[in-house]
């Protein structure tokens, strides 16, 4: 399922695709299917009755979307959580009908010197699809479509090396929650996370909840940088429980039962760079009156790029811990 949930092509505002996959798998083991009019998918697994947790796991990637055609048919783009370090030459794939191109720049041999040693900009670069001139191009693409990586989820042992691992690794792990326990809650999967957290922000104030936690992917920090910067989180060393990110500060008393837990059970874990980057909980936690929230996510290898690396075993541990962890929250009595 991992394979098929990377491979369709899920761009902010245009998850209709990817929402349509996970229905399918997860309609005959909901007690309730929620679509909003935003676009996003919320579950109820059980009867909810004490404590309301609302888990969510964000469905859109990052990608490109089109802007421009260019007289000669050249294609111009907008990027959605994409620097263009990494997309030179990428193979994409646009539209509904999956349009094949290439990302392309000015070839090196054109280049003036001070442009060989800068970093090109947005702008600069086009998607070639092979059309000779805007003409042809408007039979086949529109103002507007959207593009991502034409890139094959494969596996090598323990790794998994795929496009969109954030965040189709939470929603793989949300899946497997509701069809595999019976644990009481709302799953939702949400829209455009990566253009500000706007899905979770209707889902958490229509199911008002008491406990709110985010379940994502996170860069890992295992490359070589500067010796004052930590190489953490790792691939393989278990989830990674966030302290505080750039859009949190999460709850103490859950991120201290979630840590219990896994002593308890000799789950591996690690933890989150603190202050690095955002997550759906950064909404979430302020609905209303606010609602305690926390992020257990997934470490990969070189998100927001054509491809990420990540391992099986930390998917398989954090289906564990969460697991064990909602049961404990619904234990608990402050929770209830």
């Amino acid at each position: 399922m991992l394979k098929e949930l990377t491979e369709i092509n899920g761009v902010s505002g245009d998850e209709d695709r990817i929402r349509n996959f996970i229905k399918e798998k997860i309609h005959k083991y909901a007690d309730e299917i929620i679509e909003d009019d935003y676009g996003n998918l919320v579950v109820r697994k059980g009867k909810v009755k004490k404590t309301k947790i609302l888990l969510a796991a964000h469905m859109d990637e990052v990608g490109m979307m089109i802007t421009g055609i260019e007289k000669n048919g050249l294609l111009k783009f907008k990027t959605i959580g994409l620097r263009t370090q990494s997309i030179l030459a990428k193979r994409v794939l646009i539209g509904e009908k999956k349009i094949p191109g290439i990302i392309g720049h000015k070839p090196v041999h054109l280049l003036h010197s001070q442009e060989k040693s800068k970093v090109p900009e947005v702008r600069e670069l086009f998607i070639d699809i092979g059309a000779s001139s805007k003409e042809e191009a408007e039979k086949i693409i529109q103002i507007g479509d959207m593009a991502t990586f034409d890139t094959k989820f494969t596996r090598n042992g323990d790794l998994l090396f795929g496009k969109a691992f954030d965040n189709r690794l939470g929603c793989f792990i949300l899946i497997e929650l509701i069809s595999k326990t019976d644990i009481p809650a709302y799953y939702a999967f949400t829209v455009q996370e990566e253009l500000g957290l706007r899905g979770a922000r209707v889902v958490s104030f229509r199911i008002n909840p008491d406990v709110a936690i985010a379940v994502d992917t996170t860069a890992s920090g295992e490359f070589p940088e500067k010796k004052d910067l930590p190489m953490y989180p790792a691939i393989g060393k278990g989830p990674a429980l966030t302290i505080a990110d750039a859009s949190i500060l999460c709850d103490r008393n859950l991120l201290e039962l979630f840590e219990r837990t896994a002593q308890k059970y000799r789950i591996p874990y690690q933890h989150k760079q603190p202050m690095v980057g955002g997550t759906d909980a950064g909404v979430m936690h302020l609905t209303r009156d606010g609602v305690p929230a926390m992020v257990i996510s997934t470490p990969a290898r070189y998100i927001h790029s054509p491809i990420s690396i990540a391992s099986i075993h930390d998917i398989k541990n954090s289906i564990k811990l969460l697991s064990l962890g909602l049961e404990q929250i619904l234990k608990e009595s402050k929770w209830n």
